[in-house]
């Protein structure tokens, strides 16, 4: 079984609370984007799994599609067997995108295909939650608003196929645990459930980013990309996530052209 997991991008994003279990509350909107990994399972007398592509960093029992093998052999070891996987990077990595999120959740949807599990989404959701705070996101794959950690989802009505999206992923590292620390959490300036009320066009207005201000500060390419996007024509831009990933919403066909050399994808 092959099957493409695919990454996200956080559409507003805001810290509202500092929890006592060290965690930080959030409201965000998660939207699917179609920039796909390839993660291949077949049955074998040994698992294995086998990483090619862009490089990722750690030891592959570490992967998030590993360890998704294992919490299910955990709790059905009668039912799910052992498996040769093979997984193919084409997300970058630590670029605020889930890449890795959406690994682990493929992996838990596809083990109860194969393995005939029949456990439904809310409990997959439930598992890839032990993998991820944005892991859940993945089981459902469609927009939605999350909130808490990450976990707490509910549908929203968003569409931008008749949109273009890019997506510019530079060579920055960006220290999410620090980013958090300078943030002073605040309750949500905007109601991001209610942003397919809201047309594209007035976004830039009324939904931001807590994480642009002191990454920006930090990494000031960064900024200078999403001014670049909007320079572009852009209906709305923004950082995805925790970074480094910056997007750009633009009309049909158009899109940013960098004078610097740049990891872009593009989505019409």
């Amino acid at each position: 079984m092959i099957r493409f997991p695919n990454c996200k991008i956080n559409l507003g994003l805001y810290i509202t609370n500092r929890r006592a279990d060290g965690y930080h509350d959030l409201e965000t909107v998660f939207y699917p984007v179609p920039l796909q990994d390839a993660l291949e399972m077949i049955a074998a007398k040994e698992s294995s799994i086998h990483l090619t592509g862009k490089a990722v960093s750690g030891n592959n029992q570490d992967n998030l599609v590993w360890k998704a093998l294992q919490l299910l052999k955990q709790d059905f070891p009668e039912k799910t067997g052992d498996f040769e996987i093979h997984l193919h990077k084409a997300i970058p990595m630590g670029a605020g995108m889930g890449g890795g999120s959406a690994d682990g959740a493929f992996a838990l949807a596809m083990l109860n295909d194969l393995c005939s599990l029949k456990l439904p989404k809310e409990q997959l959701a439930v598992y890839a939650l032990q993998l991820g705070s944005d892991c859940p996101f993945f089981i459902y794959n469609t927009p939605q608003f999350a909130s808490g950690r990450g976990e707490k989802m509910q549908p929203v009505t968003l569409d931008l196929s008749k949109y273009s999206l890019q997506l510019v992923c530079p060579n920055v590292h960006v220290a999410t645990g620090k980013a958090f620390s300078m943030i002073t959490p605040r309750p949500a300036p905007f109601d991001l459930r209610t942003i397919g009320e809201l047309p594209v066009s007035k976004w830039k207005h009324h939904i931001s980013n807590d994480f642009e201000t002191p990454i920006f500060e930090q990494h000031p390419v960064l900024a200078s990309i999403k001014q670049q996007l909007y320079a572009a024509g852009a209906v709305y831009a923004s950082m995805s996530g925790s970074g480094s990933t910056v997007f750009g919403i633009f009309e049909k066909g158009r899109k940013a052209i960098f004078e610097i050399s740049l990891e872009t994808f593009y989505f019409e």
